[in-house]
């Protein structure tokens, strides 16, 4: 793994994140962009050919936004299912490592433990925002508000959980299942209690305001994620009324996939 770390000069939980890297004397290229992180769109591409930078993973350290101002650390991959309100392409997601994001999400709370952080929630989220790019990444996040996105412990406890993961790539467990996520809201409950166990390694989540659920966003979840996907998590109760639970279930028939529901796969 040559990892490169990506956040936004414009970014206060960004630069905090990159600041707290920097005091712990951190290896990983690190580079900075003008733009809002979700808008710096076929970044990988520039900085290959006109830096000459040579990484094959990205991590975008980045704050997060949301209406309830909850406080969250928060891990995901990107893309837009629907439209692209947040930067990226529409109905396009990007390439996402099942477990990378795992292992990053589990280090994530052994830190919050040990840090003893429990104002904040830890949290995946359902894929839904840009940048569009063709390397591997993952968005890490402080949120939601300027008093979080400045708070010194949680972007030293980010920088932390950055190295710490980059440094024990090779402690992963490669023998679990490989898979993506339909249903739910946006925060996932069921899927982070499955990301913190020991049978599934989950990419991209499609939640339910993204249904009702169509072949081709099965097809960009399969081909987005790596390594080869081979079951499919589903949150029965989060796949919308009765009719789109049974569309759903027969589109996910179509494919050579496993379908396992949230309640059996904890």
């Amino acid at each position: 793994m040559k990892p490169i770390i990506i956040a936004s000069k414009k970014d206060p939980a960004g630069m905090n994140i990159i600041q707290n890297i920097k005091k712990l004397k951190c290896k990983i290229p690190i580079y900075l962009v003008e733009e809002d992180i979700v808008h710096a769109e076929n970044i990988d591409n520039y900085l290959k050919k006109q830096e000459k930078l040579d990484f094959d993973f990205i991590i975008f350290a980045s704050k997060h936004q949301s209406v309830k101002k909850i406080k969250s650390l928060s891990v995901h991959p990107i893309g837009n299912w629907k439209n692209a309100e947040f930067g990226g392409k529409s109905e396009t997601i990007c390439q996402s490592n099942a477990l990378i994001i795992k292992h990053f999400f589990q280090t994530l709370e052994k830190n919050m433990k040990n840090a003893n952080l429990k104002e904040f929630n830890l949290t995946m989220e359902s894929t839904h925002h840009g940048p569009y790019i063709e390397t591997p990444s993952l968005f890490i996040e402080i949120g939601s508000t300027s008093e979080e996105w400045m708070d010194k412990k949680a972007g030293e406890l980010i920088a932390q959980t950055i190295i710490y993961s980059v440094n024990t790539i090779n402690k992963i467990n490669n023998k679990i299942k490989i898979a993506f996520g339909i249903g739910g809201p946006h925060y996932c409950p069921n899927f982070n209690e499955i990301q913190l166990g020991n049978k599934f390694a989950i990419s991209h989540i499609i939640a339910e305001y993204a249904l009702p659920l169509t072949k081709h966003e099965i097809t960009e979840a399969i081909n987005k994620t790596l390594p080869k996907v081979n079951c499919v998590l589903v949150d029965w109760k989060g796949l919308g009324n009765a009719t789109q639970r049974n569309h759903a279930l027969e589109l996910l028939k179509k494919f050579d996939l496993e379908i396992i529901k949230t309640s059996e796969g904890k």
